[in-house]
């Protein structure tokens, strides 16, 4: 069963749904669970939730500030601090549902919110257990690896610099694309692999996502750094799924995560591109988390 959902998140209402199991008598453990960079909860997430509350996990999936059906403003502004303080949120607002355990919560994340979930494991022991996939882990890290170096003085010399004068001026956030088309790259580079992924999703009517974000959003990923929180994730049992060729939130960034987290502790590597768990390896993916939650909560 799916409903839809609304909580507070220190004034800004978040909204989603919330899937229990068919099967079973409540409470229920709960997943908890937002999607990466941009992204809306109609892209992917119901099917994740869908295969968490087959197993008699609960799932309450939502949309991030700022984006899809959440309020907030600016508008497709992405703040890592503010998502990762806003689990937090969904987790009280989850405690308070009577077909919830209170003391049976996990929680998911992906890619942006990858690295997030590793913090809020780390930061709330109401976390019984976390998976982390194709995880974000360092904004400075990850751009260092991926940007050649005058792509970086332009952002840091350019963008950044005319964006604070802008809006130190009163003017609106300044807006770029999330991915293009850029058809002079190979098909499988990341910004049209990523522009393909979410292009799939566009026929649907109700889908809320557009392809923008705050100019702002870039110079506030270099504050995202979740490697020094993942040996403190430890006693939380932890499953990182890995693809073994993204060059969108690096494997080798990841992998060392994996290294320095402590007991309990999982890898699945799965082969192929940042995309290959919600696509190709979708059943793979889910169903190691699932068993992994199952394990830990039921």
């Amino acid at each position: 069963m799916r409903i839809d959902v609304g909580f507070d998140a220190d004034g800004t209402t978040l909204r989603g749904w919330l899937y229990t199991p068919d099967m079973g008598a409540a409470p229920f453990p709960i997943v908890v669970m937002a999607h990466g960079f941009s992204a809306v909860k109609e892209m992917g997430l119901d099917q994740y939730a869908e295969v968490f509350a087959r197993a008699g996990l609960a799932a309450l999936i939502y949309d991030n500030r700022n984006l899809g059906a959440s309020e907030g403003n600016p508008r497709f502004e992405i703040d890592p601090t503010a998502q990762m303080r806003d689990y937090r949120h969904a987790i009280t607002y989850a405690q308070t549902r009577p077909e919830i355990r209170p003391d049976r919560i996990g929680v998911w994340g992906t890619s942006y919110t990858g690295g997030l979930v590793l913090m809020v494991a780390a930061l709330d022991r109401r976390v019984k257990c976390v998976v982390s996939q194709v995880p974000f882990i360092g904004g400075y890290e990850t751009m260092i690896e991926v940007m050649p170096l005058e792509e970086r003085k332009q952002f840091h010399n350019t963008g950044c610099r005319r964006k604070r004068s802008s809006l130190a001026a009163g003017n609106p956030p300044s807006l770029v694309a999330v991915c293009t088309n850029d058809t002079s790259k190979p098909i499988d580079a990341p910004g049209r692999r990523t522009y393909s992924y979410f292009q799939s999703f566009m026929q649907q009517d109700s889908l809320n996502w557009k392809n923008k974000v705050t100019l702002r959003s870039l110079d506030l990923r270099l504050e995202y750094e979740a490697m020094p929180f993942v040996a403190r994730v430890s006693p939380t049992p932890l499953l990182m799924i890995i693809a073994d060729n993204d060059t969108i939130t690096p494997t080798d960034i990841a992998l060392r995560a994996f290294e320095q987290a402590l007991e309990p502790k999982k890898i699945v590597l799965l082969q192929g591109d940042h995309y290959i768990p919600y696509l190709e390896a979708f059943d793979r993916s889910s169903g190691a988390a699932r068993d992994w939650f199952a394990q830990y909560l039921l």
